[in-house]
């Protein structure tokens, strides 16, 4: 959705320049060349469950995500690919491991990209020049991933552990057997769940190749965790130019995964903002309960399709400033709360009635966009 002029100025924004890569294209959505870093997840559903996988899909699609990964363990999650490429409404990657033949049925059933781990796929050099072949003629693209934890074992023994050089190597050496094959459609992940080693890793990829580099800290970890390993990681990483679609690997449902990746990328500047809440943390000079009345106006507001930044603030130290460079914020004092609608302040509310405050405000606002004032619209 267009962004909404609400006669803030906003400031410009700050961002990196990106690292020049080749350009893939997965299906529609290209990655690296300058394209925008797209967000990606993975489902958790039986892929043979065509139905359950098109939902959780349908799911992560509303809420932000680019592309989708969907496991290819079985013969029955391979035969179900076809129905699942047909009906998606974002490009499926096949994700491959341990058996080769998935990843000709992968590219027959219409994917737009295919995932193979060369770590864990028996004799899987052997292959490559029949995958380049397929993939070539079914013009797919094919992502080289690469874990710590099933690293080749030759490389294993060789660095004694999934260091940034035995990650990187493993890379670039499967990527040059397909180049042997003049196939160079291809993007590169190396992931650990270490966030320091993954970002070595892939600073040191971004030094060997052009490739178009997918981020990812692997097994980051529960929600909360994880997604401060995986903003860590990628915000170094992108402030430096290098990374070109991301997925945060959560041990969460995945529409909170691409919630994850969308507000880290809104967060550097590499995505438009979207809905977005300024609140306190909290002091001993509060005379409302500040936790509690965030989280309400962040469930109240939760899907609001408008470009908001909504202010709660607690106090009049800070709050009054805040809820001014808003498009719409609350300053609280005395169980009370002042909301300002374009750095003006309307009216003064209890706090049981903030949050409607806010809602109603916010309705006539993007309503009436190019009013000189909110309560022109009453």
């Amino acid at each position: 959705m267009p962004a909404i002029d609400l006669g803030i100025p906003a400031p410009p924004p700050i961002t990196p320049v990106r690292r020049r890569t080749r350009r893939i294209h997965v299906g529609d959505v290209p990655v690296g060349g300058g394209a925008p870093v797209s967000v990606q997840t993975m489902t958790t559903t039986n892929t043979a469950d065509v139905d359950a996988t098109l939902r959780q899909i349908a799911e992560i699609t509303a809420a932000g995500c680019d592309i989708v990964r969907v496991a290819v363990p079985s013969q029955d999650d391979a035969d179900s690919l076809p129905a699942i490429t047909k009906r998606s409404p974002i490009p499926v990657i096949a994700d491959i491991h341990f058996q080769p033949r998935y990843v000709f049925a992968a590219l027959d059933a219409g994917c737009a990209a295919v995932r193979v781990n060369p770590g864990n796929i028996k004799k899987f050099d052997d292959r490559v020049g029949e995958i380049a072949k397929a993939a070539t003629a079914a013009a797919v693209p094919i992502r080289i991933g690469v874990n710590a934890g099933s690293l080749d074992p030759r490389l294993a023994a060789k660095y004694g552990s999934a260091t940034p050089e035995a990650l990187v190597e493993s890379a670039l050496w499967e990527c040059s057997l397909f180049e042997e094959h003049g196939f160079t459609d291809m993007k590169i992940a190396i992931k650990h769940h270490d966030p320091l080693t993954m970002i070595a890793a892939n600073r040191l990829l971004a030094e060997r190749c052009d490739y178009p580099l997918h981020l990812g800290v692997t097994e980051a970890g529960p929600a909360f965790q994880g997604a401060i390993k995986s903003a860590v990681a990628f915000g170094i990483l992108l402030s430096e130019g290098i990374g070109d679609t991301i997925r945060v690997s959560l041990s969460a449902p995945p529409v909170e995964q691409v919630k994850a990746g969308n507000h880290i990328l809104q967060s550097l500047g590499l995505r438009p903002r979207k809905l977005e809440i300024v609140s306190c943390p909290g002091c001993g000079r509060l005379q409302v309960d500040i936790h509690r009345l965030a989280s309400q106006v962040e469930a109240a507001f939760d899907g609001f399709p408008h470009p908001l930044r909504v202010a709660v603030m607690g106090c009049v130290v800070n709050g009054p400033g805040e809820s001014r460079e808003a498009d719409l914020g609350v300053s609280c004092g005395n169980g009370k709360g002042q909301i300002f609608v374009r750095g003006q302040v309307l009216r003064t509310v209890p706090e049981a009635h903030i949050v409607a405050a806010l809602v109603e405000e916010a309705l006539r606002l993007t309503a009436h966009p190019d009013s000189s004032q909110a309560g022109e619209a009453r």
